[in-house]
């Protein structure tokens, strides 16, 4: 997707960065107990102990030792992180397979819980709720207001599997509150966002993280596209902030012969660990491409590098994010966790992908996409080079630079044609997504009636979305500027298309029409047919 201004790339970037801090490799070699004695015997606690029972005032030595883990923990690489008790389940279940909760999509629009989509089969399904409906009520409470949050939303939804939630829901075109009681149930955690057709006998794959089952989302996905006719592929990894090195190590052995390098990995007290390629791939002699972006991260990395080392396929797009580093979580006896950085990793040419950063200096190394940005490479590739002097050769002789991020075979700047103000305005207000929603909420009967994205795209077109929109941002506080509008047009149109699709038809009618006129998804495959 594009990224129109610097506001939203800081607003991605940050969300991104949370999930790199709070998503990244878990293992299960980690020893708890010897840490944790090791703590439990130190000069801190002894200090903890002094204060508790000397100090003057009384002082919650609880909260006093969250913060000194924290900030202790902080002094190190930027991945390093403790996780407090409170939050360890919430962190884990990111990375997870599935969680369990009621199985629905939300939004929180006007103070209010709207519910975009309801996952097939779940819990809210078998009970009745439907897509537009709003959630104003949970166990018999008020559920709406300024202080609702995403998190609070999560916590009230999400619960034991087997549990029971009520809720009070406002439906469209019903005046009364109608009340559900919902059993929440097992709902699974996709990876693999979208595999589709995308020409003939190119399949199109997007993965969206690196969790527990996304080796097994993938090769189910390869095998219906190879069904429909698919010979060749582009593996889409743009905004994948990574998660589990085996699961991206097994993707990548499906398209490698028997005994190349994938990835190793060394550390002061952590042996050399290699990953090579068994020659059992299912997609060994087919031609493939990947794309990536800035806010390509760890997993997505080890995939990039090992496709690209190998000449086994091209890269395409922008510098990848720039981590190298690999993490261990270990469980304190609290039931908090550390997740210590234990090792760098290594793409089979010898590079080290970890970006520079200064121990205990987590601001500089934060701000660094966004002052990619400002200095250009985003936009051109003659500044790319600047931050990667480290020289590399790949299995076929080609060279390939390390030391921060994945570097594209072929770079693909963004767009910056259609940017104006006013397109600045309505992406940062969220008036696109809000108007979709509205737009869905307000057709859905027909919108039901559009069963592919071909067809909604068809149907889409003949309406006047535009004039719509600019009438519902005018009520909104946002004047019409017609120059300003005529520039960006294509992108507007293209962006609500989509997210109407999504509403009614999910991922599988979002990223096709998104993708629709993508210029790094049209550069792949200009190359892919090229071979």
């Amino acid at each position: 997707m594009k990224k129109k201004n610097l506001v939203l790339v800081l607003v991605i970037f940050l969300s991104i960065f949370g999930g790199i801090l709070l998503g990244n490799l878990i293992s299960k070699r980690a020893n708890g107990a010897g840490l944790s004695r090791l703590l439990s015997h130190s000069k801190l606690d002894e200090l903890l102990s002094i204060i508790n029972s000397q100090y003057v005032d009384t002082v919650n030595i609880k909260e006093m030792t969250e913060e000194m883990a924290t900030d202790m923990v902080s002094k190190l690489d930027p991945h390093t992180v403790y996780i407090p008790a409170s939050d360890l389940a919430d962190v884990n279940s990111e990375l997870q397979g599935s969680f369990s909760g009621i199985g629905v999509q939300f939004n929180i629009q006007n103070d209010t819980v709207m519910i975009v989509s309801v996952v097939s089969g779940g819990p809210s399904e078998k009970v009745g709720l439907l897509a537009g409906d709003r959630i104003v009520k949970v166990n018999d409470s008020t559920f709406v207001g300024k202080k609702i949050t995403n998190e609070k939303v999560m916590k009230k939804l999400r619960g034991k599997d087997g549990t029971k939630v009520e809720l009070g829901i406002r439906r469209h075109g019903t005046k009364e509150i109608l009340r559900y009681s919902i059993t929440r149930g097992e709902i699974p955690v996709n990876s693999v966002d979208i595999a589709y057709m995308i020409e003939p006998q190119v399949g199109f794959i997007k993965v969206s993280k690196f969790a527990e089952t996304t080796y097994s989302e993938f090769l189910t996905a390869i095998t219906r596209l190879r069904s429909q006719g698919a010979k060749k592929y582009i593996i889409d990894l743009r905004e994948n902030s990574g998660g589990f090195m085996d699961q991206a190590v097994n993707m990548v052995n499906e398209f490698l012969p028997a005994g190349r390098m994938i990835v190793y990995s060394k550390g002061k007290a952590y042996p050399r660990a290699e990953a090579k390629s068994d020659g059992k791939g299912s997609c060994i002699n087919l031609p493939m491409e990947v794309l990536i972006d800035e806010f390509s991260a760890s997993a997505s990395e080890i995939f990039s590098g090992a496709i690209q080392d190998n000449d086994r396929g091209l890269i395409i797009g922008r510098r990848s994010f720039g981590k190298g580093l690999v993490q261990q979580q270990i469980p304190l006896s609290d039931g908090s966790a550390v997740r210590l950085t234990v090792a760098r990793y290594y793409t089979p040419s010898g590079r080290s992908i970890q970006k520079p950063y200064v121990k205990g200096d987590a601001k500089d190394y934060e701000m660094d996409i966004v002052n990619r940005y400002l200095h250009g490479e985003i936009d051109s590739k003659d500044s790319i080079h600047s931050a990667n002097k480290l020289k590399y050769k790949t299995v076929g002789g080609r060279t390939v630079y390390g030391g921060g991020g994945i570097m594209p075979d072929i770079f693909v700047p963004r767009d910056t044609s259609e940017y104006t103000p006013y397109l600045n305005k309505v992406i940062n207000y969220g008036y696109l997504y809000q108007f979709a929603f509205q737009y869905s909420d307000k057709n859905r009967a027909v919108l039901k009636t559009q069963k592919t994205w071909q067809q909604m795209d068809k149907y889409l077109d003949a309406q006047n979305l535009l004039t719509d929109f600019v009438h519902y941002v005018t009520t909104k506080g946002i004047a019409a500027n017609p120059k300003q509008i005529n520039i960006s047009k294509r992108f507007l149109l293209l962006q609500l298309k989509a997210y109407i699709s999504r509403n009614t038809l999910g991922d599988s009618g979002f990223y096709p029409l998104l993708y629709k006129d993508d210029k790094t998804v049209k550069v792949a495959l200009e190359h892919l047919n090229k071979k």
